[in-house]
């Protein structure tokens, strides 16, 4: 049996373990995770329509979207490097600070008619190097907090918990940005608060130590071995990586073809918030999916949905590509949830945050290219030649997955969870 070392948080109870509705640190986490993750999708709507309106350019507005990911690729390993060095719960408050001062900055530039396309490009890439410190130290904090054997479980409620917030705040922050450009952007600097509060009371070590007496470049290669040993989450990385060039490219793409048939902002951010109800539904859907499919069709359907966006090229119209997008995002939380449990059953807890800093580094490699190209293709070709580029891409990928040994010859989650939990003292 391959099990994860260490006790990495896990409570453990003498009648068994904690409903994780009952425990308090986890439901703080998620709970400063929700309010504060509803703020950030206000402003993630709003980034695109403030690059718009300040440049009437796609292809700019796809230069804003292409900096919130810029960050992931060159701060990833290093985060992942520090949530590992360093106290966790300090790195994430840091990073909530700075996060919340870059917001608050361009919300003020908007309101006194002093933002620019430069403006913004630097305060989406502060912000976004912020949430890859936080979500380095999270990677910790979760597994702290959670025992392995409900690890998946878990790992579906945080999905559920993102869709929630993706299914409200687009139209919200579509909403607002119509009112005034500037309280997207101010609303989310004033939700980091509900982040930092929830850090602060939760009671739990985010870590078992905080001292790597390793040289750096050793700490990278241990970071990096973890997926040359295992074949499974090399590919799903890979893999991971492919489908994040389709998601970031078609959200863009949605945005561009929404403002050019005239829809208003808020309408707008209704059609983002359909990817947040389906992936809600998929969120929900995933215990019985799970138990009714192998993980291998799990892991798989999220590529083979890509199949899809055939719609859009026999129909060309924004509501078909948002549906299509829609029913393509009902499989994000199901795999997703898949390969997190799998990572955190697999994945020391000293490797943790730098071996899915690496992953998540090497996961986003595309995910720039995907705004990027979405912008240049629509001020170049026609919607349905760019529809077509986004999603080949992935339904390439779907077909070589299925061929995959490594995704075929994935052990059930339960071998991988069933080690017994142990205590761990409070900080």
């Amino acid at each position: 049996m391959l099990v994860a070392a260490g006790s990495g948080g896990v409570r453990a109870y003498a009648s068994g373990l904690l409903p994780l509705r009952r425990n308090r640190d986890f439901v703080l986490l998620q709970l400063g995770q929700l309010l504060s993750g509803f703020g950030s999708s206000l402003s993630s709507i709003a980034y695109p329509l403030l690059a718009l309106a300040v440049t009437h350019s796609p292809a700019k507005a796809g230069y804003v979207s292409a900096m919130l990911f810029a960050p992931m690729l060159v701060f990833g390993l290093a985060a992942g490097m520090a949530a590992d060095r360093f106290d966790r719960r300090r790195l994430m408050i840091a990073s909530d600070l700075v996060g919340a001062g870059a917001l608050a900055t361009l919300g003020w530039a908007v309101i006194t008619g002093a933002a620019s396309l430069r403006l913004i490009l630097v305060v989406a890439f502060v912000d976004s190097t912020s949430g890859v410190f936080f979500r380095a130290g999270q990677s910790g904090a979760f597994r702290a907090v959670v025992p392995l054997p409900q690890i998946a479980t878990a790992a579906s409620i945080v999905q559920a918990r993102m869709s929630t917030v993706r299914l409200g705040a687009p139209p919200l922050g579509g909403a607002l940005f119509g009112i005034a450009r500037s309280i997207p952007f101010i609303a989310d600097a004033a939700s980091y608060a509900f982040s930092t509060g929830s850090l602060l009371l939760m009671r739990t070590r985010f870590q078992e130590s905080h001292r790597d007496p390793a040289p750096l470049r050793r700490q990278l290669a241990d970071g990096v071995s973890v997926f040359i040993r295992i074949p499974f989450l090399r590919t799903t990385m890979l893999m991971i990586a492919v489908s994040n060039f389709t998601v970031t490219g078609m959200e863009l793409a949605m945005i561009v073809l929404a403002k050019r048939a005239g829809l208003p902002s808020a309408a707008v951010g209704g059609l983002v918030a359909l990817t947040g109800a389906a992936t809600l539904l998929g969120s929900l859907a995933s215990p019985l999916l799970r138990r009714a499919l192998p993980m291998r069709l799990i892991l798989l359907g999220e590529y083979w949905a890509a199949l899809g966006y055939i719609a859009f090229l026999l129909w060309p119209n924004v509501f078909v590509l948002a549906a299509a997008f829609a029913a393509h995002a009902f499989w994000f939380p199901n795999s997703d949830s898949a390969v997190a449990a799998y990572s955190y059953a697999l994945i020391p807890d000293r490797l943790i945050g730098r071996a899915l800093s690496v992953s998540n580094t090497l996961r986003v490699l595309a995910a720039p290219l995907g705004p990027l190209a979405a912008g240049l293709l629509l001020s170049s070709v026609s919607p349905r030649a760019t529809i077509t580029v986004l999603a080949a891409a992935t339904i390439v990928v779907a077909a070589l997955g299925t061929r995959s040994k490594a995704i075929r010859a994935i052990p059930p989650l339960d071998e991988l969870t069933k080690a017994a939990p142990s205590p761990v003292a409070p900080s």
